[in-house]
């Protein structure tokens, strides 16, 4: 149980980008299979590869969480009705517990983030933090909770364990081998089943019936570099009447792409001095009340 919980750490990291304005989104790719005449045994290769695949896929969170910890690299970008924004990050995160710090880079402002105990802490821009303090906190697990979803919330959608039992064979797709900051690595394109995910008809109605993801393996099958692709419906398009069709519904996509690097690397995540701190999670779990 604990390495199946430890797994789920490792893409945990997307709360860093996603709860910095944006919200994760996608625009997944498909490649067509060509043929030849060895029908049979072209067949029988094709299924074993896909099958190796599969389980390669599968025990990557783990192989992944058994370092402990790793540096990382985060770049998300959001688009929504023809405009885009990108925010980057960098810094180290503990794959066993989740704890995480990091700079982020928005709009040409730095923000100073720490995920301790499922508690973000970012540290605005000067002039910029509500309430006179430099730090703002979320707690994490309650605005999951508040989303039903338990601790998987839009901010880990990418959870090992439950993507282990949603992945099937026709699922994976190798599509060969990429050097991934200098790193040799075998890349695989993932497309999830959102309803086998746990509370998989709320996340359908937020990102659709399935969830595209890349993901880069070296040959010990650590991840190097995860890519989440996904498109959510805006609130207000969400609110729209179906009787409404003057316009298409609006929508958000976000591409999140992090890179693991430096396994073994210090991290040291604590909690700002409580009296630097602003607490925004009931202003987060009202917002969230609106939207759902």
């Amino acid at each position: 149980m604990g390495r199946a919980g430890n797994g789920r750490r490792v893409c945990a990291l997307g709360v860093a980008g996603a709860l910095a304005g944006t919200v994760l989104v996608g625009c997944g790719g498909d490649d067509g299979d060509s043929g030849d005449g060895a029908q049979g045994t072209s067949a029988s290769s094709s299924a074993g590869a896909r099958e190796q695949g599969t389980q390669a896929v599968r025990s990557a969170y783990d192989r992944t969480a058994e370092e402990d910890t790793a540096k990382v690299k985060l770049r998300v970008r959001t688009s929504a009705q023809g405009a885009s924004q990108t925010a980057n990050g960098q810094g180290a995160v503990d794959l066993d517990d989740g704890d995480s710090v990091m700079t982020l880079t928005v709009q040409g402002r730095q923000i100073e983030q720490r995920v301790v105990d499922q508690v973000l802490y970012q540290k605005m821009p000067k002039g910029r933090a509500p309430g006179g303090k430099p730090w703002i906190k979320i707690d994490l697990g309650k605005v999951a909770a508040q989303q039903g979803t338990g601790d998987r919330s839009m901010s880990d959608p990418a959870q090992s364990a439950a993507y282990a039992k949603a992945i099937s064979d026709k699922d994976v797709t190798k599509k060969g081998m990429a050097t991934v900051n200098g790193v040799e690595t075998t890349h695989y394109r993932v497309s999830v089943d959102v309803a086998e995910l746990p509370d998989g008809d709320t996340l359908r109605k937020q990102v659709g019936p399935t969830l595209p993801m890349d993901v880069w393996l070296d040959d010990e099958g650590r991840m190097r570099r995860q890519q989440i692709d996904m498109t959510v419906k805006s609130p207000e398009a969400a609110q729209r009447s179906s009787a409404d069709a003057s316009s298409a519904p609006a929508k958000v996509t976000v591409r999140t792409v992090m890179d693991f690097t430096d396994f073994g690397t210090e991290v040291e995540a604590e909690e700002p001095p409580a009296g630097q701190v602003t607490d925004m999670t009931g202003k987060a779990l009202e917002q969230g009340e609106r939207q759902s």
